[in-house]
């Protein structure tokens, strides 16, 4: 395993252009896999909940960055992350260790095409993700423009094990516990969450229970209808385009930020 991060003080020298240097406010490792980190938030730092920034470290000198979806809803006054634990991941081996204090690099420009406005007007959101692929979705069930521009939203998450679902959780609770969002958000989150190594409620990959239906008869909804229903989809790249087949099965068309459409996909992997 690489060595831990260690706590460099950035020069004006040593930090690229069109860079941020934040400080970690606060680390929750929920698994030997999985940790969420929050730091500060630039002054003057604009994203749609939803997109990416390019996160990064100083390792031995050098800055290394790799695609972060922004965890945190577009007002929210810090930034949060959840991220996997790579042993031998150039960033990720690094990250890990992070501390409250501890400083973390940022590029100025977010991006990415799992945004509300890369999708035409709908009924239904459904948003599936596996593992981390939940953070973007993470930032917009916590976005009043999300339930503004649908009447349902349900967010659908698999992992391999129980305890990789709480941070699942712990997102819809932190809602229902919010005095403000929970009256915007009313009952039209709908949380859907599934194991596919461990005894739950609900098991199986997010695929198959969509190709057999009992996703949709779980939720006591329809099939997929392009009429009314929009997706997006974050996670392991064999699951974006399993996912991806099916909705284009159920004629859903794949948008994006320049030609909305039925569906949009976010293909950013960290490393």
């Amino acid at each position: 395993m690489n060595a831990p991060a260690k706590t460099e003080e950035f020069t004006a020298a040593a930090v690229p252009a069109g860079v941020y240097v934040e400080t970690v406010t606060s680390v929750t490792h929920y698994t030997d896999r999985l940790f969420r980190f929050r730091m500060t938030r630039p002054d003057g730092f604009r994203f749609r909940s939803g997109e990416f920034a390019m996160i990064g470290l100083m390792v031995e000198g050098k800055p290394i960055f790799r695609a972060y979806s922004i965890a945190s809803p577009a007002w929210g006054e810090e930034l949060e992350f959840f991220s996997i634990k790579v042993p031998d991941g150039p960033l990720t081996s690094h990250l890990q260790a992070i501390k409250p204090g501890d400083q973390v690099l940022m590029r100025k420009k977010p991006t990415g095409t799992l945004v509300l406005d890369a999708l035409t007007p709908g009924k239904r959101l459904y948003m599936f993700s596996t593992g981390t692929g939940i953070a973007p979705f993470a930032s917009l069930i916590r976005d009043p423009e999300t339930y503004e521009k649908y009447e349902e939203v349900i967010l659908t998450h698999t992992a391999r094990e129980v305890a990789e679902l709480k941070y699942g959780f712990d997102l819809v609770e932190e809602i229902r516990n919010d005095e403000l969002l929970s009256e915007i958000v009313g009952d039209k989150l709908r949380h859907y969450a599934t194991t596919t190594r461990e005894e739950f409620p609900f098991r199986g990959r997010i695929t198959e229970l969509m190709a057999n239906g009992k996703l949709f008869s779980d939720l006591g909804l329809p099939p997929l209808d392009p009429a009314v229903d929009r997706g997006m989809i974050c996670g392991s790249s064999a699951m974006l385009k399993d996912t991806k087949e099916l909705l284009e099965k159920a004629h859903l068309v794949e948008g994006a930020n320049s030609k909305p459409a039925e569906f949009v996909i976010e293909r950013a992997f960290v490393g």
